[in-house]
């Protein structure tokens, strides 16, 4: 489990092809703290962690995440928003993240609003029933709140902090991004679903 609370943006720095893909991050944290096997979220992707140095870790993504996720589209130094696992005691500053991306959505507008940036998305009809006004929604493993819902389109705004601190401060027009629906919106709807 994760909060969405990113603690260090790493890059590619490898890309290997073949069967599942190699990934190797660079990374300010510590990676003599990381075990082998340990989760990490990479830009939204729980990732398990098979291989570490100095500066950096491998993971693999098999072909269903690369299917399912936008990290079928990195290459060499790709920004990458890392999070390490909640570990009891921690603050949980976000909101509740598995890290299982329930699908993409593509930017459709970025634009300031005072120091903030307002940024507009659109999804796929499956996930848009999950999206509520004022409710969590994680975009590449950030936590964000809703601002408003039309139809399959949903707004965040993003304070000066989360664009200095994240990625998304440099996310575009058209650029598609990772989402995964908050928790309790997808069991609610499960549970009405019967």
């Amino acid at each position: 489990m994760f909060t969405g609370i990113i603690t260090d943006i790493g890059k590619v720095r490898a890309l290997e092809k073949k069967g599942d893909t190699r990934i190797e991050i660079t990374t300010q944290i510590d990676t003599e703290s990381i075990n082998i096997g340990a989760s990490i979220c990479c830009s939204g992707a729980c990732l398990t962690v098979i291989e570490k140095q100095g500066g950096w870790f491998a993971v693999q993504a098999s072909g269903e995440t690369l299917s399912k996720t936008v990290l079928g589209s990195w290459a060499l130094d790709t920004p990458v928003n890392l999070e390490r696992a909640l570990k009891v005691g921690d603050e949980m500053g976000g909101h509740i993240v598995s890290g299982h991306v329930d699908g993409i959505a593509q930017v459709t507008d970025v634009k300031k609003e005072g120091d903030s940036l307002r940024v507009n998305f659109k999804t796929d009809d499956i996930l848009k029933r999950f999206v509520a006004p004022k409710g969590s929604i994680t975009i590449n493993g950030v936590s964000l709140t809703v601002n408003d819902v039309e139809g399959n389109c949903f707004g965040v705004n993003l304070v000066p902090h989360t664009q200095f601190e994240t990625t998304l401060g440099k996310v575009s027009t058209e650029e598609m991004v990772n989402v995964e629906i908050d928790m309790l919106a997808r069991y609610v709807a499960r549970l009405l679903e019967n």
